[in-house]
Formats: structure tokens, C-alpha cells, sequence
């Protein structure tokens, strides 16, 4: 027992002293933005002696936030639709129908999944060029699509878990395939399909390098764009800068603090089901 005390508290010094240090940056940038830019250089760490709020009407005077979030938030919840329907078919169509060309194909799939996106870069350019949906927000909602496969691997190991009892009566009650997907299959692969949706949403609201090399236009920036430019706009105005990353960051901590609990949930309940 006093070994267990022992282990328990170790542990307990060691994840709150890696907590503090993963949690400094974010500490630091957040009390820079309550300061002036001779404050944040005089004593950057330290709290501010008073409340310095001229940073953040200085961002949204000078910077399009509205705009900018409008088209993240168009791009990202059209995007995670877009994956999670496309992968959660993709899932229900191989593992209903088991065949060599599905077999074949999850392979390809496994393929692709593996090619690192900036090696494919420059074709993609050529062929969004092509079909003009280069600066184009909904051509970042096509190149997100892609992301349809990371969805396709994480639902299909879940969708494996429904019984097969289940879709054999609503065969029998005259339930066609797309019916048993929609009011079926869909209802019990709920779960993982939250944990996937957090995990996509994080990923292309913070995305970077696809809207910096498809998109020119600066009222179609989204706001890791604007965060981009802000370095040269506001030169060595760090406060600012810091305004604008902690105005980007402040919707993901709230939409992840607000959805953490189901990412564990929707991982974990798939591999304890019978």
C-alpha cells in the first residue's frame, strides 16, 4: 500500500510539473495580450500591473476577424460533414459487403493514407487550377475532403462492433441498404463519429499550410492566415500579435474542453462492445 502512495504521488509531481510546462506558452502569450508591446518587453512573464485592453480593439480594427471566422467556420463544419458522411459510407459499404475488390481496395486506401500531403502539393495545385477552384473556399472544402480516410479507418473499427442481428431485421422488415445506413448503422456509430468529428474539426481549423498555398484573396483568409500576416503587419507589436493567436485559439480550447469527454468515449466504447 505505501508503495502504491508512493507510485501515485510520484506520478501526481511528474504530470503536474509536464503540465506546467506545456501550459507556459499558453500562459505566456495570454498575459502578453493584457499588456503594452514596453510592458511584454521590460518583464514578459510576469502578471500585468493592470489591464491593458487596447490590444484587442487594435486587432479588430486592423484585422478582419468577422470575415476571417465566417469563412473558417464555412470551410470547417462543411469540411467535417463532408468527411464523416463520405467515411462513415465508405465504412458501411466494405464491411456489409465483404468481397476481394473491398479488400483490395481498404488496402488502397491504407495506401494513400500513408503518402505525406506536402508531396502531393504542387499536382493538386495543377488540378484545382484545372477544374479554377484555386482561392476558392469551397476548394478547401474538396482538399479537406481528403480527410475522409483518416474518418473511413477509426468508424470502420467501430462499425465492425454492430450486430448483425440488427440490420438482418430491418432487411427483413424491407429496410433497403441506404435505409439501414441512415436510420440504422448512423444512430449507433454516433459515438465515434463525435470523437472523429473533434478530431477533425481541431485539425482544419488549425490547419495552415492549405489555405496559405490555395488561397490569395485576403477576404477569403481564414484565420491562421491572418495570424500569418499579422507578423508583418503589426512588425514588432508582439501584444498584438499575441491578441490575434489568443482570438484564433479561443474557440478551439472552448469547443475542446466542451467535447473532450466524448473523444475517449467514442474510442474506447467501440472496443468494449460485444
Amino acid at each position: 500500500m505505501r508503495h502504491r502512495k508512493h507510485g501515485s504521488l510520484v506520478t501526481s509531481v511528474v504530470m503536474i510539473a509536464l503540465a506546467c510546462v506545456v501550459g507556459l506558452p499558453f500562459y505566456y502569450i495570454v498575459v502578453n495580450t493584457l499588456k503594452t508591446q514596453e510592458q511584454a518587453a521590460s518583464s514578459p512573464l510576469a502578471p500585468p500591473s493592470e489591464l491593458y485592453l487596447d490590444n484587442f480593439s487594435t486587432v479588430f480594427d486592423s484585422v478582419p476577424v468577422l470575415d476571417s471566422f465566417a469563412n473558417t467556420v464555412y470551410v470547417t463544419a462543411l469540411s467535417v460533414v463532408l468527411m464523416l458522411l463520405i467515411g462513415s459510407m465508405a465504412a458501411y459499404a466494405i464491411i456489409m459487403r465483404r468481397s476481394r475488390f473491398n479488400r483490395w481496395f481498404s488496402v488502397l486506401l491504407l495506401l494513400a493514407f500513408m503518402v505525406p500531403f506536402q508531396t502531393t502539393l504542387l499536382p493538386l495545385y495543377e488540378m484545382m487550377a484545372d477544374v479554377q477552384l484555386i482561392d476558392s473556399l469551397n476548394g478547401l472544402v474538396v482538399l479537406y475532403s481528403a480527410g475522409s480516410i483518416f474518418c473511413y479507418f477509426l468508424i470502420q473499427g467501430y462499425m465492425k462492433t454492430v450486430p448483425h442481428e440488427i440490420i438482418e431485421a430491418a432487411r427483413i422488415d424491407g429496410c433497403g441498404p441506404f435505409g439501414i445506413y441512415w436510420r440504422i448503422v448512423l444512430p449507433l456509430i454516433r459515438p465515434i463519429l463525435v470523437t472523429v468529428g473533434v478530431f477533425q474539426v481541431m485539425w482544419v481549423w488549425n490547419d495552415f499550410i492549405t489555405p496559405n498555398v490555395f488561397i490569395t484573396s485576403p477576404e477569403k483568409a481564414t484565420l491562421v492566415l491572418q495570424v500569418y500576416s499579422a507578423v508583418g503587419q503589426f512588425s514588432v507589436d508582439w501584444p498584438a500579435f499575441m491578441t490575434l493567436s489568443v482570438v484564433v485559439l479561443i474557440p478551439m480550447v472552448i469547443f475542446f474542453l466542451t467535447m473532450q469527454r466524448h473523444i475517449v468515449k467514442g474510442l474506447v466504447s467501440g472496443s468494449v462492445k460485444s
